[in-house]
């Protein structure tokens, strides 16, 4: 059963990460080990030939992963990403984007997942990656 619900998440999502705000990232779902998030796509996340930039889906695949975490641990701010790979697939045309989550084990001092991404309403992904996160010893929660 998951700790932290989306109303949760993202009320500490804007206490701990403003910054994100500016991305425009929205949490769909979360719980379950898993979460989907959608990132509405304009000008700022793309490169030049109207693609769908790599870091705009790095931080897409890497806040997916730490939101799965967070639903299940609770809030905690300190854990970090120690890997993330990720394997473009193909071009995703300038269009909305959705990244889902899934954690495939969550140890006492680091979990390990895969995300997804898909433009919306097309199954298959434009990216796949592999994430680890490094989680603090208990009590160092926020």
């Amino acid at each position: 059963m998951a700790v932290m619900d989306v109303k949760m998440l993202e009320r500490f999502m804007r206490e701990q990460f403003p910054q994100m705000d500016h991305m425009g990232m929205r949490i769909e779902a979360a719980g379950g080990r898993s979460a989907r998030i959608h990132l509405p796509v304009d000008n700022r996340h793309l490169r030049p030939g109207g693609t769908i930039s790599g870091p705009t889906m790095m931080a897409l695949s890497d806040c997916a992963m730490y939101l799965a975490i967070l639903a299940e641990l609770g809030p905690v701010a300190l854990a970090v990403t120690s890997n993330l790979n990720i394997s473009f697939l193909r071009k995703p045309p300038a269009g909305d984007i959705v990244a889902e989550a899934r954690i495939l084990k969550l140890g006492r001092r680091l979990a390990t997942g895969t995300v997804e991404i898909h433009s919306v309403g097309d199954p298959d992904a434009v990216a796949f990656a592999t994430l680890t996160y490094a989680i603090p010893a208990a009590g160092a929660a926020a």
